[in-house]
């Protein structure tokens, strides 16, 4: 349990942590990659102004509307320079007349002077080849796959006079390469900061799960020890209860009566006291449980044998279905487990149903071999025909101490357990690792299902 609590914390410290860095990363990210477009685009707007000033300058000593744009701009298509800036210069009618690119780009110009992205097309994506090539196969720019170039235009006017187009481009790998190294980086980060947490929140959280440890321990050591402690007062008082009993002549007949009460108040306390013990001991882990090969249909059986003089007394008929596959015609049942506490388990199962039971009803036992999702296993089956359980109570009955409203009891001996019935056979259910389950409708009867898987 507090291994299983322990994890919970960690994990959840793990988690929330996970996320915190996750947004952080996110956000410093987008805060470097909208820096470095900035800063690209800041160097496009500072080349387009000095180019225009250079191209207007040059176009003054010329003919009219004529710009030498050679003159203005040294050509360097030749440069092998992947950071380079390259320039286009187009006519007022949109029309290519001078670039410093190797291949002209197949992209159409835009009229406004905002910086724009260029994207590769997928379906356009070269092939890869021995000579380096910048910008090739650019294709329709609709369809958009990943960026390559930042681009800005600016129409040149003298006199309000159009000149033309000059187009800046920028290679965007120098806003990829840094972002894909920062992701790296902070990826990086990120796992050993949560690897960090993890192994932190794993050392805090059992910190933290000492003092309740301590508690706990000291609490089930506490009610171990007083149940054990109380067992032998309530035995002795019960002993000289049943001896003054066995006399009866020598007790008067209001002792007698009282001696009785007390007998069967004593018998009830050392029950609980057991029931008490049993859980602690099953909680702490201190006693093991001594699991042989055992036959769960002779288990069944014992238990009916220890209920069936109660089962008379109260009148009500006990019935036993045991059903054998076809396969096997002498099926064993056999099952892994510690006998004992199986003989426990059917035995506090069939005493509910005999004690919520009216006198004339039926309770079955039922054993058979069973197909599940987990594969082969053994159901047990036992039902009664009792008063059953409202739908209110029936998500709390494997709770300790709790029992259902008692003025639904059709008589004052429903009041005597003690609530731990239940909670004793899920532990040990849940020891052989089983499952229980139970269905119930209010006067109509109880159901409550066993399975064992068939362990190998």
């Amino acid at each position: 349990m507090f291994q299983t609590t322990r994890r919970r914390l960690a994990i959840w410290y793990t988690t929330v942590t996970a996320i915190l860095l996750l947004v952080f990363a996110t956000t410093v990210y987008l805060y470097v990659r909208s820096t470095l477009i900035d800063r690209v685009d800041d160097t496009l707007k500072h080349v387009v102004e000095v180019v225009s000033r250079s191209i207007a300058l040059e176009n003054q000593q010329h003919h009219p509307f004529q710009p030498d744009i050679e003159r203005s701009v040294r050509n360097n298509a030749s440069s092998l320079e992947e950071d380079r800036i390259d320039l286009e210069w187009f006519s007022p009618n949109g029309e290519l007349l001078w670039s410093t690119l190797s291949e002209p780009l197949d992209i159409p110009l835009s009229t406004t002077s905002t910086p724009q992205t260029v994207y590769r097309p997928s379906q356009f994506a070269p092939e890869r080849s021995a000579t380096p090539q910048r910008f090739p196969g650019l294709g329709n720019v609709r369809s958009e796959s990943r960026p390559v170039l930042r681009q800005i235009t600016k129409p040149i006017k003298i006199d309000r006079q159009p000149l033309g187009y000059l187009r800046v481009s920028h290679p965007w790998f120098e806003i990829s390469k840094p972002s894909r190294d920062f992701v790296i980086d902070l990826s990086f980060g990120f796992i050993v900061m949560v690897t960090s947490v993890a192994a932190i929140g794993w050392w805090l959280s059992g910190l933290a799960m000492n003092p309740v440890r301590e508690s706990y321990q000291r609490l089930k050591q506490f009610t171990a020890d007083a149940s054990h402690e109380l067992r032998s007062p309530i035995a002795s008082i019960q002993t000289n209860v049943q001896v003054a009993l066995a006399e009866p002549e020598t007790v008067q007949g209001s002792c007698f009566q009282q001696l009785q009460t007390i007998e069967r108040l004593t018998r009830r306390l050392g029950r609980l006291v057991d029931d008490l013990l049993f859980l602690t001991r099953q909680d702490s882990g201190m006693v093991q449980s001594q699991k042989e090969t055992v036959s769960l249909e002779a288990v069944l059986i014992e238990a009916i044998e220890e209920q069936e003089a109660i089962a008379i007394e109260k009148q009500v008929e006990l019935q036993v279905d045991i059903v054998e596959p076809p396969s096997q015609p002498d099926a064993t049942f056999g099952l892994y487990g510690d006998r004992d506490r199986l003989v426990r388990l059917f035995a506090n199962l069939l005493g509910n149903a005999v004690l919520y039971t009216p006198p004339g009803g039926t309770v079955t036992a039922s054993l058979k071999y069973v197909t599940t999702k987990q594969g082969s296993a053994l159901q047990a089956r036992v039902e009664d025909t009792g008063i059953g359980i409202s739908p209110d109570a029936l998500p709390h009955v494997f709770d300790r101490f709790y029992r259902a409203d008692p003025a639904r009891s059709h008589d004052a001996s429903h009041r005597v357990g003690s609530g731990l019935g239940l909670a004793i056979a899920r532990a040990i259910v849940d020891n052989h690792s089983g499952e229980i389950s139970i269905e119930s409708e209010v006067d109509r009867g109880t159901v409550v299902t066993v399975c064992f898987p068939l362990l190998h």
